[in-house]
């Protein structure tokens, strides 16, 4: 579905004013879908060898903490490399700029070049932008390097990878939990429903038809799950 916004003159100065925004999707999807996976393996791989309830929701609650903060840790730690080699990308730029200045608003000048302009309209922009050296340093870090135009966030980057796999990794443990007959059936149920759910929801952001993206989701799900509840039956016990 097209997403649609005011493009009246003060709406538009006002939604640039606040600059691009930064999204927590991967993030989320990402701690999410893995969430639901891990704890559902544990829980169709211990079913699966026979063992008791309360073994299930003991690993089940070890992998919901352990694993997720792992995930969380690890995201954190590629993020803030992340951010670190921008910021040394950054400093190297404002060496190039103070030591070979005439090299850098030449690169300026052809990067311009190559967005379509030319003429005085192409020597008037290097000026202007040569003027403002944190919009001529940003425009070196989308056009030269590849980067995107906002610093990533290390910490709220893993807050919403944990936050995900805490809520999509309790999905199949809760009937456990509360004690429900036909707990594994129903965390089944759950389980996929949730696979369904991420996969649907995320196709908010993409082209793909929400019921295409949710199935999608929910084989990859349902394939580990498949796998996981096979391993553990080599293992059942009595």
């Amino acid at each position: 579905m097209t997403e649609h916004h005011s493009h009246a003159p003060d709406d538009i100065a006002f939604r640039l004013s606040a600059g691009p925004q930064s999204g927590f999707l991967k993030d989320m999807i990402y701690g999410g879908i893995d969430g639901a996976v891990t704890t559902f393996a544990i829980v169709a791989g211990v079913a699966g060898a026979g063992l008791q309830p309360s073994i299930i929701v003991a690993l089940g609650l070890a992998n919901i903490i352990a694993d997720g903060f792992s995930m969380a840790a690890s995201n954190y730690s590629g993020t803030k490399a992340e951010l670190d080699d921008r910021q040394r990308i950054i400093a190297i730029e404002e060496c190039h700029i103070l030591d070979h200045h005439e090299g850098e608003l030449e690169e300026l000048r052809q990067i311009l070049s190559q967005r379509g302009l030319s003429g005085d309209v192409l020597d008037g922009a290097t000026t202007q932008i040569s003027h403002q050296k944190d919009k001529w340093i940003d425009l070196m870090l989308t056009d030269e390097y590849g980067l995107a135009r906002n610093p990533p966030h290390p910490l709220k980057a893993a807050i919403a990878t944990f936050a995900a796999f805490l809520l999509a990794g309790s999905v199949p443990l809760l009937p456990f939990v509360l004690g429900l007959s036909s707990a594994f059936q129903t965390s089944i149920a759950a389980t996929l429903l949730t696979f369904f759910l991420i996969g649907s929801g995320k196709s908010r952001w993409s082209l793909t038809s929400w019921w295409r993206s949710g199935f999608e989701t929910l084989s990859i799900g349902a394939a580990a799950a498949l796998l996981a509840y096979g391993v553990g039956g080599l293992f059942h016990v009595g």
